[in-house]
């Protein structure tokens, strides 16, 4: 089997996306690969709140958990992309200004991360989302490789204006919300707190936070019961 070069790559994407797929036409480990990357996510922007990670290679937890912590500290390169509009890089994570991203900077660099490039999909003056590439070593990104993220990043725009509303909620077609479990939890606090659910959302990733865990991990004790956070905890 001939494996994708990046024009092919592109070729195909196209293709696909004029007869109306959605972006389970496009794998992120390959996406990855020939971007130069060790890991490449696309984050949907709501119409209220963060960003929402909707597209990451499954087999590759770095993505993932970098995108849920900028979600629970609420700041990081993916945030002000879409933010700003504008595209955000950082060709070494080490060497961050500590006022930059106080919180999410030292807990990157617990990662194998070491470079970042989050580039914003844009609708006119409109982000609909962010499309952000993770590299495990620091330096420059060359201006090929600059240009080659912002033509994928135009097709997985396209791809995800195919990608209809429902599917978008629930996962068909190959999307898949990474957060359902913390919008479900957040759902029950609602109900035992008597809280909004933006209160909900905060007090959730303030527990992540504060106790140190992965935001999935808190959302799952809290739907299964192992987890009962106190009203003014």
């Amino acid at each position: 089997m001939v494996r994708d070069s990046f024009p092919r790559l592109l070729q195909r994407l196209r293709q696909a996306a004029r007869t109306g797929a959605d972006l389970s036409a496009a794998q992120a480990a390959d996406a990855a690969r020939l971007l130069h990357l060790d890991a490449v996510t696309l984050s949907l922007l709501p119409t209220r709140g963060p960003p929402e990670l909707l597209w990451s290679d499954p087999a590759d937890d770095l993505g993932r958990t970098l995108e849920d912590l900028q979600y629970t500290l609420g700041e990081g390169p993916t945030l002000d992309a879409a933010r700003t509009g504008r595209t955000v890089t950082e060709t070494d994570l080490s060497a961050v200004p500590a006022d930059r991203w106080p919180l999410f900077t030292p807990a990157a660099c617990d990662t194998p991360a070491r470079a970042v490039i989050a580039h914003p999909l844009l609708l006119g003056v409109a982000t609909a989302g962010v499309l952000t590439g993770y590299r495990t070593t620091p330096g420059p990104l060359p201006p090929r490789q600059r240009q080659d993220i912002a033509r994928f990043a135009r097709i997985a725009l396209d791809l995800l204006l195919h990608t209809p509303p429902h599917a978008l909620a629930t996962g068909a077609g190959g999307s898949d919300l990474h957060r359902a479990e913390v919008h479900q939890a957040a759902g029950v606090l609602t109900v035992h707190l008597d809280i909004s659910i933006d209160d909900a959302l905060l007090r959730l990733r303030a527990h992540a936070w504060h106790h140190d865990q992965a935001l999935p991990d808190v959302a799952r004790a809290v739907i299964t019961g192992r987890l009962r956070l106190a009203p003014h905890a």
